[in-house]
């Protein structure tokens, strides 16, 4: 149902019944190519403010609503579009609509709110601006576009926001910020009729404006240039961009489909890594809604030479221009978008950024409108296009060399600390209509459980069907772990095994394979985790193609040597990069020396590993008893078992089963390690500790809601503390990591590095004072809500679903742990939560690791 009320809003409802989940997405037809000039960042910032508050809707109202939610809420911001999206039940539709309404209808914007948020959208641009991709980009964009909107990116600079104040923000929000410049996306398990009388109420009251004139995109001429960035990526990049039509012209259709073909691994440009001339290649499509960028991208070795890659690179280009691209794989590349339209349906959140996409973006009626333009597409107009836009002589080539980060600085311990006061926890008082529809809770009722089977080799099938859409999604996974299988001296074997799985089977070599998966629009991949993607009449033939590769992959020897030599070369980058570093660090400080899970590969050894041992690990590691299979879509259970009995039954394990679980480890002790890392603005912190429980154990719910009131999401004591209040940080949560025989807690955050040791400090406060005390009924209401509801909105996309499951039969825990989980949280009290985090969080055991910009003396 489509409908525009008088003052202009227009509104979109799309059921879906997959679950009884709502997803609302509103769209804001402005962006920061709006902003005023000097100001790029003000639609990012004026994003940030949408959460501080608004006549009739506090902030810390807001926070306490999205908790009891239990929803994903968030926003984004682009060039031209501004979108603000929640996830929710569907008996909270109407909470979704009065917070949206109140937002568009009166921000409040104090000059307090905005002091501390500057602090917090000043980190998140000191985050990306530590990211040489990043940086990259950003340069790019300012060539592509110069003198336009688009010149700047969407984020804003440091330097825009000190100058930035609430009246520059207040003339933003009025200029664009009203119901005529905005598109209201409703999906999930709705009535169009009742929802949209819903939304009248909510919104109807809401004036139109007058609009100030759109800004317009008219880039000018492009000269080749070429650009040198320093990174601190493991391997070296090579990067030719074009500029390319956008979203809204008459050649988007066209442009996706050359960016496919570019991109497909029957194309000259992949065909670059098995003849071991790259490390990876691809063709990325950056999309913007007056313009668009299009990347060939390859990847050469750290220490080498680009100037091979970069020749071979421009002569595929200069070959594609001239010749035209083959026609076979621009009638794949159709079958494929089209196919993955129809997928969208599979996740409510999905089919909303579907439908605003199409409308808020692309200016069309529906995603229909862009399957028309797909299906019109002919490869005489990609070759027109490809004449156009794969011009050298307007390409910008950039060459991304890797450098040492330096070496982490490991110390003993902790030179002290500042104290820390923190305001004191408060109850909020929600308004009435939220207190309505969010404060009482029901007993949870016990969800439909799957069809569960085995089949007689030990491979364990789960089957969910949704009729949603015509689609069936496979998913599944091989229990493995190196660390614990790969012989002592063949480390990496496993990685090369699971590579080689792109190479064919031995009846189809790697081309005939992705032809035959081509040609029924599927989406496939084969090794310890697999997965297939198809259209529901095409099924049996995609399930036989994806067994095919995986029980009787081709292993070729040519293959192997490509994928053993690009593996040792990639190793020999990433051994010293500062982000490998970084996670070795925290790996070695919850684990005792000499763990498995300390093992690494090394480059050397690497090359001497031989096709015997690959084949030799397959034999060992890839085994159905092992197995979990997950089917979801349009497919009945009894069909799913005879189609994967059919495929998969005749595979037999051999040899004794393989230890794959990791023993269980002592309790981590407190150390600090510094990775430095030249390109980093901002410093990146991990806080880990191992833990001596695992999700046997029933105390891992308390600490679950424990984590929930300390550091998951908006409204935790660490994001109150660390950013809203401090401006400390930009991001930061906490984390439990829970494996069968051993777990770890850590928390994580970003922060300028004179604010790192102010934001540890008022981290572990925070613990102590959950240990100290009990946490408010307040606290404990919304993160009971947040849970239970959260839980509930885990089966909003078969891709969740399906994750869920493999997730349980990994951990050996029943499928329905959701309905465990959830009577747990229903009768959970503060004393229980305080007495867990008392007995397994230590807060003096926490390490420290800090990657970031290299320490001075």
């Amino acid at each position: 149902m489509q409908a525009t009320l008088p003052n202009g809003l227009r509104v979109v409802i799309v059921p879906d019944r997959l679950a009884p989940v709502v997803s609302t997405e509103i769209n804001y037809l402005a962006g920061s190519a709006a902003a005023p000039a000097g100001f790029p960042g003000t639609a990012h910032a004026l994003e940030h403010m949408m959460f501080r508050g608004s006549q009739g809707l506090d902030r810390d109202q807001m926070a306490a609503i999205g908790a009891r939610l239990g929803g994903s809420y968030n926003a984004d911001t682009t060039e031209n579009v501004t979108q603000f999206f929640y996830t929710a039940p569907a008996e909270n539709l109407d909470v979704l609509l009065h917070i949206e309404a109140l937002r568009m209808k009166g921000l409040t914007l104090a000059a307090e709110d905005w002091a501390h948020e500057r602090g917090a959208i000043e980190q998140e641009v000191s985050r990306d601006m530590s990211s040489p991709g990043y940086v990259y980009l950003a340069r790019l964009q300012s060539i592509l576009f110069a003198g336009t909107p688009y010149e700047h990116d969407a984020l804003g600079t440091r330097a825009s926001f000190d100058r930035t104040d609430t009246a520059l923000l207040r003339r933003f929000y009025r200029d664009w910020y009203a119901p005529n410049n905005a598109i209201l996306v409703i999906t999930g398990a709705v009535d169009p009729t009742e929802t949209l009388e819903m939304v009248r109420n909510a919104f109807g009251s809401i004036p139109s404006r007058r609009l100030p004139p759109r800004p317009e995109i008219h880039p000018g001429p492009v000269h080749a240039q070429t650009l040198r960035f320093p990174t601190d990526y493991p391997v070296g990049l090579v990067a030719i961009a074009s500029r390319m039509p956008g979203q809204n012209g008459s050649d988007y259709a066209a442009a996706r489909i050359l960016a496919d073909v570019l991109s497909s691994q029957r194309g000259a440009l992949y065909e670059l890594v098995p003849q071991g001339r790259a490390l990876l290649a691809s063709f990325d499509f950056v999309t913007k809604a007056d313009a668009g960028i299009g990347i060939a991208l390859a990847a050469f070795p750290k220490g080498g030479s680009p100037a091979p890659l970069q020749a071979r690179m421009k002569e595929i280009l200069r070959t594609l221009r001239e010749n035209g691209v083959p026609a076979d794989l621009v009638e794949a590349a159709k079958r494929k978008e089209l196919a993955q339209l129809g997928f969208a349906a599979n996740s409510i959140s999905g089919l909303a950024e579907s439908w605003s996409e199409a409308q808020a973006i692309m200016g069309l009626q529906s995603p229909d409108d862009e399957a028309a333009a797909f299906a019109a597409v002919t490869p005489e107009d990609v070759n027109r296009l490809a004449r156009q836009v794969l011009d050298p002589q307007q390409s910008i080539t950039a060459i991304l060399t890797p450098r040492d980060g330096g070496h982490p600085v490991t110390e003993k311990g902790f030179g002290g600390s500042e104290s820390f006061a923190s305001t004191p926890d408060h109850p909020v008082t929600l308004p009435q209509w939220a207190n309505d529809s969010l404060l009482a809770l029901h007993p949870p009722q016990p969800a439909g459980k799957p069809a569960s089977f085995t089949l007689p080799n030990g491979l364990r099938l789960i089957v969910r069907p949704a009729s949603v859409s015509h689609t069936i999604n496979l998913y599944g996974t091989i229990r493995q772990n190196e660390d614990m299988q790969e012989p002592p001296g063949k480390e990496g074997i496993a990685d090369i095994t699971d590579e080689l799985f792109r190479y064919g089977s031995t009846s189809h070599d790697r081309i005939g394979l992705q032809k035959a998966f081509d040609d029924i629009a599927a989406t496939e991949s084969a090794g310890a985790d697999f997965s297939l993607s198809v259209l529901t009449p095409d099924f049996a033939r995609g399930l036989d193609l994806l067994a095919e590769n995986e029980l009787h992959p081709a292993l070729p020897e040519a293959a192997f040597k490509v994928v053993r030599a690009n593996t040792a070369a990639s190793l020999s980058g990433l051994l010293h990069s500062p982000d490998y570093l970084f996670s070795r660090a925290v790996q070695a400080a919850v684990s005792p020396a000499g763990d498995p899970s300390l093992r690494q590969p090394d480059p050397a050894r690497i090359m001497k590993l031989t096709l015997a041992d690959c084949r030799a690990f397959w034999a060992a590691a890839y085994r159905p008893d092992l197995t979990t299979i997950v089917i979801t879509g349009d497919i009945t259970p009894d069909a799913a078992y005879n189609a994967i009995s059919h495929a998969f039954g005749a595979w037999r394990a051999t040899g004794p089963t393989p230890v794959v679980d990791l023993p269980p480890r002592p309790d981590s002790r407190a150390r600090v390690t510094h990775v430095p890392d030249p390109s980093s603005m901002q410093a990146t912190v991990s806080l880990p500790e191992s833990l001596g429980l695992t999700v046997a154990d029933p105390d891992h719910f308390a600490l679950n809601m424990g984590n929930e009131i300390l550091g998951s999401g908006f409204s935790s004591r660490l994001y109150r503390d660390l950013r809203v209040r401090t401006g400390y940080v930009y991001t930061v949560r906490s984390h439990l990591t829970w494996k069968r025989h051993r777990s770890a807690y850590s928390i994580s955050f970003g922060a300028d590095p004179d604010k790192v040791a102010a934001a540890r400090t008022a981290a572990v406060h925070d613990i102590m004072a959950m240990q100290a005390q009990p946490v408010s009924e307040d606290e404990l209401a919304m993160a009971r809500a947040g849970m239970l509801r959260s839980l509930a909105l885990q089966s909003a996309s078969l891709d969740t679903i399906a994750a869920g499951y493999l997730h349980f039969s990994d951990l050996d825990l029943p499928l329905n742990q959701n309905d465990i989980a959830a009577q747990a949280y229903y009768t959970m009290d503060a004393t229980t939560i305080r007495d867990a985090m008392r007995k397994w969080i230590r807060p003096a055991d926490l390490a420290q690791i800090i990657k970031g910009p290299p320490e001075t003396p």
